[in-house]
């Protein structure tokens, strides 16, 4: 697996196809995602301080899964944030997301984060 900077121009489509399919994953809709130019926004907004935390993930020129990673300040301190770890359907169940567990984990131990967050729909199997 290859992990790619997300450009917004490059893979819009990708993006917000497989951000929708998250929801749909995690509370069986997509009816609360929202505006697509909104997510849009955030995405560019919050990847131009961390390039390297909203990533494309490919296999064999494939675009198979995304990353999104934040850094904030929460109750005084600074965690590291998932926002998103996403694998197209006919890749969940491989093993896979172990690969993008492992590139948050070097993300967050890059920027000097020991301390971070995913939350889950308790609908989210």
């Amino acid at each position: 697996m290859k992990f790619e900077p997300i450009d917004i121009k490059k893979h819009r489509d990708y993006i917000i196809l497989f951000r929708r399919d998250s929801f749909v994953v995690s509370f069986g809709t997509d009816e609360e995602f929202g505006d697509e130019e909104e997510y849009l926004n955030w995405i560019k907004a919050s990847a131009s301080e961390f390039p390297d935390g909203f990533v494309m993930a490919w296999e064999d020129e494939i675009p198979i899964g995304q990353i999104e990673l934040t850094i904030r300040k929460y109750e005084g301190k600074t965690i590291g944030y998932t926002n998103l770890y996403y694998l197209i359907p006919e890749k969940r169940g491989l093993g896979l997301g172990k690969e993008l567990h492992r590139y948050a984990l070097q993300f967050f131990r890059k920027h000097g984060i020991s301390e971070y967050h995913l939350r889950v729909s308790p609908s989210n199997q």
